[in-house]
Parts: structure tokens; C-alpha cells; sequence
């Protein structure tokens, strides 16, 4: 239900089976910028249509308002058709849906009992570790970052399926780059198809058309960073009724259980420490040097198997790979992956750096 409604609090009042709806509109040529929530209710007896601006009567109002904004039947809203200048269905993942659990920015698990919780077994440094790769107010600065519209992605939880879309939108957007003579949508036709799938934050400014391969290629890394923080949230999704039982681990636990993965904070006397220690000295910045904090040592659930044949192979080398915090956790859990439709600036790959100087850009 829509948090901002009266009824939210109301624990007799809810939504009617799936008659739930987040819209999304962007027009750059009009400056429009703009969603609409529609809501049917039930409490008891009583149905109400909510909207973000009001509340009217019942089941054919909700049913005419999403006709009116998108052009669609709700009855055939699994065969959603986009069209110009309306509203585009927003694919959210609906919070009884067990099999894909979605993604919540600002909701944790549910409690029904009060229950102890044990100590944390982790050392301070792991702590601080896990607490920032989990950060639910460091998905929401990397999205802002990027323009992401962080009030409507709580609303409309994007699912994987959304962003796959968007994806499909930028490769419409490339295709109209590479050939601009052929006849088709305009690039801020297709912009405005993409920022209205993947919902942005301009402020009042007109959305800026995706007319370079500098700013594709930004919109594709952005939507690989979103993939990363959903794929983070989903570990962390919470149970539908946690049962009662004496103790519990500790957040911190949990989380880094959910990881899979083992991580052992290296002495700073380590010989790996010193090697990281010095590597970083000789090629960090010479203006603004990043200071090592800590290291630790990574031994993720399968992976050494998977080395393991490798193991007498020579010429090593260390290398450095930038990256956003927000998707530390999706990296500690999957690995370094190669993600479809990705690009790059030279070709789909895992980038690697020997200076750290070049890799702290990213």
C-alpha cells in the first residue's frame, strides 16, 4: 500500500488482490517528468480507489483512471502496450510474491516477537565493512548520484525485469546512433521511452536526450550499478514472519553469512598487507593518495575448486579493479561478472588496472 496514504496505518485495510499500479511518463520534448500511483483498497466491506491526490470511489474509477493514463485495459495488463505521450506501466514485484523477492529501500525484516539478539562475532573492521556494503542510505546516494529518482524506486521496487527493459531501450538508443540517417524514432523519442521506464530525477530541468556514446555508455554502467544494488538487496529481503525462538544472530552476522563467502582481516605486519601496502604507494595519485585501511583476505564458497587446476600457472600479477560501494556485496556474492549488454569502453570485459591511480576513477 502507498505509504503516503491515510489508510496505510491502518491494519485492517489493504490492497485488493492485485489491483496495484505504479505509471511512469517522460516526455523530453514537453518536459514532462511524471508517475501516478492507483491503488484499489479494501477494508471490510468498503473499497476505496486511491491515487496519490485523493481518494474516490471503488473498482470501474480505478479501472477508467488507468485506461484514461495509459491507453490499456487493466484486463489486459500482461499485454501492456506503451503508447506515445501516456503513462508506461511500471513492472514492480508484489511483496506476497515468493519467488522473486523484491527490492526494498527502506523497509527491513519483519518481527513479530521480541528476541535476544547474540553478540556479533566479527572483528570492528569487518563490522564497519559489512555495515557500509549493506548501507541502505549507500544504494540510495549511488542512485541519486546518478539521477536515479530514489522517492519513486521504494514505489515502484523495480524489478530485474524493468531493468532489462531499460537495457532494451538503450540498445534501441545505440542503434539509432550508429545509423542517424535511417527512419524511425527520433533520439528523444527513444530518450523519453527510456528515462520513462527507468524513472529519473531532473529537478525541474528538461530531460536531456541520450544523443552521445559517452552518455549511452553512462546509462548502461548506471543500470549495472542498479542491478547490483538490487541483486545486494534481494540477499537481505526479509522472511514473510520470523518465528519465535530464543536467540537470533546479530545483523551484522547475518548479512556477512549472507554472502557466502570468508573474510579474514590481514595483520598489517602480513607480508600481503605490505605488498598491497606498497603497490598502492607506488601507484596511487601523486595529488591525493588514497590511504589503506584495512585488507582482507577473500575465499568465496566454491571458487577454489574453480582455481584449483589453474594453480601452476606463473606470471601473476596483482591488479586493481574500481568500483562503486554499492556493489560490493553483489561482487562478494557473484564475483566479477561480465553482465549482458555491459559494453564498455573498449568492448565487454572485466576491467583491471595496474595503477590504483587509474581504477580509483571508478
Amino acid at each position: 500500500m502507498d505509504p503516503l496514504c491515510p489508510l496505510s496505518c491502518n491494519p485492517g485495510t489493504q490492497v485488493h488482490e492485485d489491483y496495484d499500479c505504479t505509471l511512469n511518463q517522460t516526455n523530453i520534448g514537453s518536459n514532462n517528468n511524471k508517475f501516478y500511483i492507483i491503488q484499489l483498497l479494501e477494508e471490510g466491506d468498503c473499497f476505496i480507489c486511491w491515487n496519490r491526490w485523493g481518494h474516490v470511489d471503488a473498482q470501474k474509477d480505478f479501472e477508467k483512471k488507468f485506461r484514461d493514463k495509459t491507453k490499456n485495459s487493466w484486463a489486459e495488463r500482461d499485454h501492456f502496450v506503451a503508447h506515445p505521450s501516456k503513462y508506461t506501466l511500471i513492472e514492480v514485484q508484489r511483496e506476497d510474491e515468493a519467488q522473486e523477492a523484491m527490492v526494498k529501500v527502506d523497509r527491513g525484516p519483519v518481527r513479530t516477537v521480541v528476541q535476544q539478539v547474540q553478540p556479533c562475532s566479527l572483528d570492528a573492521a569487518t563490522q564497519k565493512l559489512i555495515t557500509n556494503i549493506f548501507s541502505k542510505d549507500v544504494f540510495k546516494n549511488a542512485m541519486a548520484i546518478v539521477n536515479l529518482d530514489v522517492k519513486k524506486m521504494p514505489l515502484g521496487k523495480l524489478s530485474k525485469q524493468q531493468i532489462s527493459w531499460g537495457l532494451e531501450a538503450l540498445e534501441a538508443v545505440e542503434a539509432a546512433l550508429k545509423a542517424p540517417a535511417d527512419r524511425g524514432l527520433s533520439l528523444e523519442e527513444l530518450s523519453s521511452h527510456f528515462y520513462t521506464i527507468i524513472p529519473h530525477n531532473f529537478g525541474r530541468s528538461q530531460p536531456p536526450p541520450i544523443n552521445s556514446p559517452e552518455l549511452l555508455q553512462a546509462k548502461k554502467d548506471m543500470l549495472l550499478v542498479l542491478a547490483d544494488i538490487e541483486l545486494a538487496q534481494t540477499l537481505q529481503a526479509a522472511p514473510e514472519e520470523t518465528k519465535k525462538v530464543e536467540e537470533v544472530p546479530h545483523p551484522l552476522d547475518r548479512d556477512y553469512q549472507l554472502l557466502k563467502c570468508q573474510l579474514q582481516l590481514l595483520d598489517p605486519k602480513a607480508p600481503e598487507y605490505k605488498v598491497i601496502h606498497t603497490y598502492l604507494e607506488k601507484t596511487g595519485s601523486k595529488y591525493s593518495c588514497p590511504a589503506l585501511q584495512h585488507s582482507w583476505t577473500v575465499n568465496r564458497e566454491g571458487e577454489g575448486d574453480q582455481f584449483q587446476p589453474h594453480d601452476k600457472l606463473g606470471n601473476r600479477k596483482l591488479l586493481w579493479h574500481g568500483t562503486n560501494m554499492a556493489v560490493v556485496a553483489a561482487i562478494l556474492t557473484s564475483g566479477l561478472r561480465i553482465m549482458p549488454h555491459s559494453g564498455g569502453r573498449v568492448g565487454k570485459g572485466i576491467y583491471f588496472a595496474s595503477e590504483n591511480s587509474k581504477s580509483a576513477g571508478w
